[in-house]
């Protein structure tokens, strides 16, 4: 069950959210995938996703991929959800932690999804500690970047179709550290 720690609304109208819990239980019409640039779901939630999709999400990236190259940090790819309850899959391509300017990587991957997001005309888009995971980015520089990113495009977008920004984490550890992030930053 996913748990709302954290609300804050903007004069855009968009909400943000922090959310704990599982992001693919998340009810937005959107969902982030923290992928690699060639778009091989093997691993962490890339592979949760892919498993729980099913084949279609893997075929669909490996499809792009192959149409359009590989996938930057700044222009994310999306795909078809598969078997999950999604209209689309938004694959952000987070920073290894140590391959330099991390923090200007992940700001432009999670801006990216958010400007596809709006691009595609979603109301809500649910999104991971991108790069947390098999990537290392330490969470409370992640939760950092991530929220900042998230709030200023919620600040600066007054005719956005986007309404709803999720921030789901998974685990109560890396939860608190993004509520602390947060009230020392968004309250």
């Amino acid at each position: 069950m996913n748990t709302t720690l954290r609300t804050k609304g903007f004069p855009t109208k968009i909400e943000l959210n922090l959310i704990e819990g599982d992001i693919t239980l998340s009810d937005a019409e959107g969902i982030t995938n923290p992928a690699n640039s060639q778009l091989i779901h093997g691993g962490g939630l890339a592979g949760l996703l892919s498993r729980k999709a099913g084949p279609a999400l893997q075929t669909e990236s490996s499809r792009w991929v192959s149409e359009n190259g590989p996938v930057s940090h700044e222009s994310p790819a999306y795909t078809g959800a598969g078997d999950l309850p999604f209209q689309v899959v938004i694959h952000a391509v987070g920073p290894v932690w140590g391959s330099g300017g991390e923090a200007d990587k992940l700001r432009a991957a999670v801006l990216g999804c958010l400007q596809l997001a709006e691009k595609l005309k979603l109301k809500s888009l649910a999104l991971p500690a991108i790069s947390t995971g098999i990537y290392s980015y330490p969470e409370d520089k992640a939760a950092r970047v991530i929220l900042a990113a998230a709030a200023d495009f919620a600040r600066g977008n007054e005719t956005s179709y986007l309404r709803e920004i999720q921030i789901v984490i998974y685990g109560n550890q890396a939860a608190g550290i993004f509520q602390q992030i947060w009230d020392e930053n968004l309250s």
